[in-house]
């Protein structure tokens, strides 16, 4: 962070679960400074390790990233959607923020909205992209005839 200069409330690190579970007091430890310097931390892929859930209320983290194969099989079945409910449900009580990974489907985003995830990645919005198509479909400014401002695509008036 001193060598680069950037803000470090613009960075998310992502740990994996398991990598969180692994040497937990240096982890613990690690994690807390970089809280400390404003840097947020993020589980990825929540739900595919054997981490004990009293780990997860004393990491110090600001994001529960849902692994794809939970958001899968959320349509599959009633218990599927029962484990969504329940991690979003966890993760709020614990103050986090919920990030589901692999949406695909409109169905899948239906049902994420209406169970509160705050966001969503997947396929559905976009697949990867290079930086340059990146910064042209979402970092541009709207301009007229693009959809984006319907006011900007009038005609103007006489």
């Amino acid at each position: 962070l001193v060598d680069t200069q950037v803000d470090p409330a613009m960075l998310e690190l992502e740990i994996t679960e398991s990598v969180a579970m692994h040497g937990w007091g240096q982890v613990q430890e690690r994690l807390q400074g970089l809280k400390k310097q404003g840097v947020s931390v993020a589980i990825d892929d929540f739900g595919t390790g054997f981490s004990s859930l009293s780990y997860l209320a004393r990491l110090p983290v600001d994001t529960l990233k849902i692994d794809r194969s939970f958001v899968i099989d959320m349509t599959a079945g009633p218990q599927g959607l029962a484990l969504v409910s329940t991690i979003i449900k966890l993760a709020h009580s614990l103050k986090l923020k919920v990030v589901a990974k692999g949406v695909e489907t409109e169905e899948q985003r239906r049902l994420l909205h209406l169970l509160d995830c705050d966001e969503m990645q997947g396929f559905l919005f976009s697949k990867p992209l290079p930086v340059e198509m990146f910064e042209a479909r979402f970092l541009a400014p709207p301009g007229p005839g693009d959809g984006s401002r319907p006011e900007l695509d009038k005609e103007p008036g006489p």
